[in-house]
């Protein structure tokens, strides 16, 4: 069970027969009914021969006739209107005789005739076979769906006027004619005259009720017919022949679909609400993205297009779309309505199972953040150690009692009490901006590293009083801090020199001892080279402790520079030649870029060499052998730039940042010379003597830039 409620293929498929199965059952349906009302329909004939057909033509008639009378009656009411409107040359009641009363005027007759040309669906046309005006159906008002098809004259007795859809020379004529046609049918002073049996003089009392009924012809003669070969064209009997003809020869076969399409419905339904929101190998009801648009907003626009849809189909029928496209039309439509409503079903159904629903509607989360945006409001307010508290109440009591003594200011004592009242509110402004400045002032402090700062908490209150309160323990605490910091960097630093002095003394004994040894005269070439690594192990020894010894100097500021003007550019080639020998033996090339004149600083000389030596040594353990090695040195506006450039051997595989802390090396560099100390140390020394030392690293690029204040 728990497989068939997660499985995308039983969901796929039911989705897929639904819309299958449920047109199967519209058909069927569909069928029947046809079957049942009209029995076999071979084509136009037996259609003309149905009720609903009878219908459809009396209904025609009956909304061109009340179409007619519609555009009458507006008339009479706009002549109404005009008659009665005032002028500029108004005449009293006591002018007008009898006669002026009972006779129209010129410009009376001028405007009826202008208006017995306005109707809605008709332009007045020339005819000469005709004594009465004409008028032509422009506009045809598909009010049934054969009422393009039906051809008509209608004659309004009162005034002879001839309202047709018909385009002729010889109207008279054309009357004979609908006369007699096979399918005809024409109403003369109450009596009808036609070969359709369904709409007789008979036929009419049962089809038609009190609305829609052949009273509405009175003072009209209306001659009419039909080809039944113009109904071929009829979408509307093209659908209901295209029903019939499914089932042609298989009269029984709807009465077994209408039950089993109907079960195979409901069961894939029933399915498809048991595992909807499941899904393989997740616990819970799944939502997705399309559950978490609001609901409201989902259902009008699935349920716009599925109206849009419904009405594009209706009118596919009524309109004169070719019936080769109408059924695509159909399908297309019944589609895309499918699919909006079974997104919105499931996505419905996901929504309940999850009990999300109500959640997901945007009214219920406007109410919530109301809600809580009143909470909030009100909690504020109700908080005493909130600001908002005070500053609500301040205000709104400012404005209470600003309205009453406002309304006593018609005395002077009241305007006096008034002005008084805003005196005071400004003066309690400028107390509490005045408390604020304090705390302000004190918060600058501690920003500034000034940690001894202490307000009075007395004399202030409310959030102010609390506020005091943490920027006094935050300032104690920062004072404690540091304390602790100098202290514990204090105790690492005698901590280092103590056990550096404590490992001098035994190294200095043990490199004595190799070198006395060195001098001897052995035979034996593996002692010989078990005094070689001796010698090497305690010089980097040596070399270790020193640096560590310095870090923990420079660390804690406890460096005496002796700063004086120092050439930049004779103690780097001095370095450069210290270090020839090393860089040779990788094969390095030195590419300087050194200016003609000499570059003076401000440094102390054994610390900048230093630096300069810490990078030469860098370059010499780590940049790729039989590679080039790029020094530039150059003035730039105030300040002297070094920059040294190389190529590392190994994958530079960390940040330039991390490289800069103690100790820190690369991956494979761990297992070469050195302390991890060398660029720490040149950095600290760099910014004692106040310069500025970067790295920056750009895939294997290695490059390290130094900065000095220049010296003119």
């Amino acid at each position: 069970m728990q497989n068939a409620k997660e499985s995308v293929l039983l969901k796929f498929l039911c989705y897929i027969f639904i819309p299958i199965m449920i047109f199967v059952l519209a058909i069927s349906i569909i069928d029947v009914s046809i079957t049942s009302q009209y029995g076999e329909m071979e084509g136009p004939e037996e259609y003309i021969e149905t009720e609903e057909f009878g219908r459809e033509y009396l209904l025609t008639l009956i909304y061109k006739v009340q179409d007619i009378n519609d555009d009458k009656e507006e008339q009479r009411i706009n002549q109404k209107t005009t008659n009665t409107s005032p002028t500029s040359g108004m005449t009293s009641e006591s002018d007008l005789t009898d006669s002026d009363t009972n006779t129209e005027t010129s410009e009376d007759i001028a405007f009826d005739k202008e208006n017995s040309n306005s109707f809605s669906h008709y332009n007045e046309i020339e005819d000469e076979s005709y004594e009465y005006p004409v008028y032509y159906e422009v506009i045809n008002y598909n009010s049934t769906m054969i009422s393009q098809y039906i051809n008509y004259i209608i004659i309004d007795k009162e005034n002879g006027n001839m309202f047709t859809n018909i385009q002729s020379n010889d109207y008279p004529e054309e009357m004979n004619k609908l006369k007699t046609e096979k399918t005809n049918w024409s109403y003369q002073d109450g009596k009808i005259t036609t070969n359709i049996h369904t709409i007789n003089q008979e036929s009419t009392k049962y089809m038609t009720s009190s609305t829609y009924s052949t009273d509405n012809f009175e003072g009209y003669e209306i001659y009419s017919n039909i080809d039944p070969n113009t109904l071929n064209y009829s979408n509307s009997l093209y659908v209901q022949q295209t029903v019939y003809n499914i089932f042609k020869g298989h009269e029984n076969l709807p009465a077994y679909l209408i039950p089993l399409s109907s079960i195979l419905i409901l069961v894939m339904i029933v399915y498809l609400i048991w595992a909807t929101g499941h899904e393989k190998g997740k616990e819970g009801i799944q939502l997705n993205s399309i559950d978490k648009i609001s609901y409201e907003i989902i259902s009008i626009v699935i349920m716009f297009v599925i109206g849009m849809m419904m009405s594009f189909a209706v009118a596919s029928v009524e309109s004169q779309i070719p019936q080769r496209i109408l059924m695509s039309v159909f399908l297309l439509c019944y589609l895309i309505g499918y699919a909006c409503l079974a997104v919105w079903v499931s996505t419905t159904i996901r929504r309940l199972k999850a009990k999300q629903f109500i959640r997901s509607f945007l009214t219920y989360k406007v109410c919530r953040w109301i809600k809580v945006t009143i909470q909030k409001i009100f909690k504020k307010v109700t908080d005493k150690e909130n600001a908002n508290r005070k500053i609500t109440i301040m205000y709104w009591g400012f404005v209470v009692i600003s309205i009453i003594l406002a309304c006593t200011m018609w005395s002077g004592i009241g305007l006096l009490v008034l002005i008084a009242f805003w005196i005071w509110t400004y003066y309690k402004l400028l107390q509490y901006n005045k408390k604020v400045q304090k705390i302000n002032e004190a918060l600058r402090n501690i920003y500034e590293g000034n940690p001894n700062v202490k307000l009075n908490e007395e004399e202030l209150e409310g959030t102010l009083k609390i506020m005091a309160k943490y920027i006094n323990d935050i300032a104690g605490g920062f004072t404690n801090a540091i304390e602790q910091s100098l202290k514990s960097e204090r105790l690492k630093t005698e901590l280092i020199t103590n056990v550096s002095h404590d490992i001098k003394t035994p190294l200095t004994s043990i490199i004595n001892y190799v070198d006395l040894l060195k001098k001897e005269e052995i035979n034996n070439a593996q002692i010989e080279q078990y005094i070689a690594v001796l010698d090497k192990k305690s010089q980097r020894l040596k070399k270790l402790i020193e640096d560590l010894v310095e870090a923990s100097k420079v660390s804690s500021g406890n460096v005496k520079l002796n700063m004086e003007i120092i050439n930049l550019k004779e103690l780097l080639n001095q370095t450069i030649g210290e270090f020839e020998d090393k860089l040779e033996k990788k094969n390095l090339k030195i590419e300087m870029d050194l200016p003609n004149e000499n570059v003076l600083i401000t440094a102390d000389n054994r610390y900048l060499y230093r630096v300069i030596e810490n990078v030469f040594s860098n370059i010499s353990k780590y940049a790729l052998e039989g590679s080039r090695v790029y020094i530039k040195l150059e003035k730039q506006k105030e300040e002297v730039y070094l920059e040294f450039k190389n190529i590392s051997k190994d994958k530079l595989n960390i940040s330039a940042e991390e490289l800069m802390q103690r100790f820190v090396r690369g991956d494979k560099s761990r297992y070469t010379e050195g302390s991890g100390l060398g660029l720490s140390i040149a950095e600290s020394l760099t910014e004692l003597q106040g310069g500025k030392f970067k790295i920056d690293i750009d895939g294997d690029l290695f490059k390290v830039e130094i900065k000095w204040k220049s010296e003119r």
